[in-house]
C-alpha cells in the first residue's frame, strides 16, 4: 500500500484520483481549501484549510505531515481564467502564476523531507502550456502559468534524480470538470485518471521528466 498526497482533491480530477487510489487499496492524503461533501464521504484523511499560495499554510501543512512518508506527490490544484489580448486582466494572470505555477513548487519544496528514494512527483499541467502544440493563442494567463509548471517539472526532475525520486509532467485531457464547463467533447474524470494513473506507476528515473498526454503519448514543449 502506497501513500499518495493529492492537492485540489475536493472535486473534479483530484477527487477522482483520491477514489480511484482508495478503490485500489493505497492510503490517500487529500489537500484541498474546502472539503467537498463527495470527498467527505470518502472517508480519506483530509488535511483542508489549506491555501497553497500562502506561505504559511504550507508551512503548516508540511509541519503536520513532519515523519509521514510520501510515495507519490501529485500537485493537482490549479485554476483557469480567461484572458485575451484585447482584455488583458494582469491580476489574473499573476493569481493564475501563483496558484498554477508557484504553488506547487512550494509544496513540493516544503514536502521533500517526506519524499524518498522511489517517491514521485507528479506535476499536472496542460498541452495548453506547449508551445510548439499553441496553434490559436489567447488564454495568456493559463498557457503562460502552465508553461511555468511544466518548466519546473523538469527542473524538479533534474533536481530531485540523484536522491532517486522520478517526476512526470502530465497533461490529463480535455476532461468534463467545472473548470472546462463539463464540456461534453471531453473524456471524463475516471478515463483521466486511470491514464494519468498509468504513467505514474510506469514512471522510473529513466523517464522522469517526460511531458506525458493522460492517454500515453509523449507531448511537445
Amino acid at each position: 500500500m502506497a501513500t499518495y498526497l493529492i492537492t485540489g482533491a475536493n472535486r473534479g480530477i483530484g477527487y477522482e484520483y483520491c477514489r480511484q487510489l482508495q478503490q485500489r487499496g493505497d492510503r490517500v492524503l487529500a489537500v484541498c481549501r474546502q472539503p467537498s461533501d463527495e470527498l467527505t464521504a470518502l472517508g480519506v484523511p483530509l488535511e483542508t484549510g489549506i491555501d497553497l499560495t500562502d506561505e504559511a499554510a504550507v508551512a503548516e501543512l508540511a509541519q503536520r505531515l513532519n515523519g509521514t512518508a510520501i510515495d507519490v506527490l501529485i500537485n493537482n490544484a490549479g485554476i483557469a481564467e480567461r484572458v485575451t489580448l484585447n482584455e488583458l486582466d494582469f491580476d489574473s494572470i499573476r493569481r493564475q502564476f501563483e496558484v498554477n505555477a508557484i504553488a506547487p513548487l512550494r509544496l513540493t519544496a516544503a514536502l521533500l523531507p517526506n519524499l524518498s528514494a522511489g517517491s514521485k512527483v507528479a506535476i499536472m499541467t496542460s498541452r495548453m502550456g506547449s508551445i510548439a502544440d499553441n496553434t490559436s493563442g489567447g488564454s495568456y494567463g493559463y498557457r503562460l502559468s502552465k508553461v511555468a509548471l511544466s518548466m519546473a517539472g523538469k527542473s524538479l526532475a533534474h533536481d530531485l534524480k540523484p536522491g532517486g525520486v522520478a517526476v512526470a509532467i502530465l497533461h490529463p485531457g480535455l476532461v468534463q470538470t467545472r473548470m472546462t464547463g463539463f464540456t461534453k467533447s471531453g473524456i471524463t474524470p475516471e478515463a483521466s485518471v486511470t491514464g494519468l494513473l498509468a504513467r505514474i506507476d510506469a514512471l522510473t528515473l529513466e523517464n522522469s521528466g517526460t511531458f506525458w498526454h493522460s492517454n500515453g503519448e509523449v507531448l511537445p514543449w
